[in-house]
């Protein structure tokens, strides 16, 4: 089986964020970046089971620059086999999911997979124009694949209730909490993730769609009114009248 794997550069959720030039970019001094949990996580290590269960090859696929080499070397530590970077500064979902449709259209891959979301913008998009621009059957927010020969056997969790999803290979999937069992690299996957092949490619066209006008950060946490259990007939009248939420 081939499977590939699409892992953003996102930063730690520790992170203290601030923006600069006027408010229309991320400052990244200081900041400590990880793989995307979700791509991480789920989607890869998923992908790393099958692989070991199956036979075949992963493969992670990054748009980003140079600065994106730390967790790509640790895609491969945790057990990839080799990697592409397209080399692009990520600015929207279009340009990403276009940058990774033109690398994977003639490589045949049987499974496109990526995290439901990414932890920065939050967009989960990226999956559905991927199997859109190379015309692939597409589920999101997968929380369990099996497969049985070129059948996909996927749940899906969604708002109180559970999906079940058949469909057949090649396919692109979105990967959630349950998908997998976050892993850590060892020692041996250290070293070796440091000779195997990272290709770079350049973008074959810009496609950017999306412009940033300016951030706004959401306003400060305020204290919190505490009402007495006697009281509980007050909760919708702050709510209607206060914080105008109802």
């Amino acid at each position: 089986m081939k499977l590939l794997v699409c892992i953003s550069k996102v930063p730690d959720t520790t992170t203290k964020i601030v923006f600069t030039e006027n408010n229309t970019k991320f400052n990244e001094a200081g900041v400590q970046f990880i793989i995307n949990p979700y791509d991480e996580w789920y989607a890869l290590v998923r992908s790393l089971e099958l692989k070991e269960t199956l036979g075949g090859t992963v493969t992670v696929i990054n748009v980003g620059k140079a600065d994106s080499e730390q967790i790509i070397r640790k895609a491969l530590a945790l057990g990839a086999d080799d990697a592409v970077r397209i080399d692009a500064e990520p600015l929207d979902a279009f340009q990403v999911a276009s940058a990774v449709a033109d690398y994977a259209k003639n490589e045949k891959f049987d499974i496109i997979m990526t995290g439901k979301e990414t932890i920065d913008y939050n967009g989960g998009i990226v999956g559905g124009m991927i199997a859109e621009l190379l015309d692939l059957p597409y589920v999101s927010l997968a929380s369990k694949l099996d497969v049985e020969g070129t059948t996909l056997k996927l749940e899906r969790e969604l708002e109180g209730l559970k999906e079940s999803v058949t469909l057949s290979i090649p396919c692109v999937i979105s990967a959630q909490k349950g998908m997998a069992e976050a892993r850590i690299p060892n020692m041996r996957g250290i070293l070796a993730s440091k000779t195997k092949p990272v290709v770079i490619i350049n973008p074959t066209s810009s496609n950017i769609k999306v412009s940033v006008k300016s951030f706004v950060l959401p306003p400060e946490k305020t204290g919190c009114k505490l009402i007495a259990p006697e009281n509980a007939e007050q909760i919708a009248d702050l709510l209607h009248n206060e914080a105008k939420v109802i």
